[in-house]
């Protein structure tokens, strides 16, 4: 069952799916449509989860739960895995492979690889300051505080 997202407790679980391109507005209007479809019909042991979805800068899809309702099961995330994976292919991109780090220079978001991003580091081009998207982040509250972060403060604190 589709919730907006402000209505999800900040406990709410969530997933994090970053694209290595930009959508364009008209892909993430379709993707908005597909969203909303999937979790109008979500559910975990036949039971409806109270769920919700926020779309980022043309490139990220965030898909939250509300756990207290009802928790996301093996079986429900694998289909949301399946939905991810669709859109994958009908749009030709990757949002699944964890190994890219993306990140904001200036007004811009940037998508490297994980070995193109340690380069970038070595040769100086993005700092302990580069804000940084912080996709290990679990729960709304989690993502409120701590998505958007100079990479200091994040996991990509180790290159540096």
């Amino acid at each position: 069952m589709y919730v907006p997202f402000e209505n999800l407790p900040e406990d709410s679980r969530i997933w994090i799916y970053q694209s290595n391109r930009k959508f364009s507005d008209a892909e993430f209007a379709e993707i908005e449509n597909s969203l909303q479809s999937f979790l109008e019909q979500w559910a975990a042991h036949g039971t409806s989860l109270e769920s919700s979805y926020l779309l980022k800068y043309n490139r990220f899809i965030i898909i939250a739960v509300n756990q207290e309702v009802q928790a996301a099961t093996g079986c429900s995330i694998d289909a949301s895995v399946e939905f991810i994976q669709a859109l994958e292919q009908k749009y030709t991109v990757d949002l699944l492979d964890k190994m890219n780090v993306t990140f904001k220079l200036g007004e811009h978001i940037a998508h490297k690889t994980l070995i193109d991003f340690k380069k970038m580091v070595k040769d100086k081009a993005v700092t302990e300051n580069t804000v940084v998207f912080n996709n290990l982040v679990n729960t709304i509250e989690e993502f409120n505080e701590s998505w958007e972060v100079p990479a200091i403060d994040s996991w990509h604190s180790r290159f540096f």
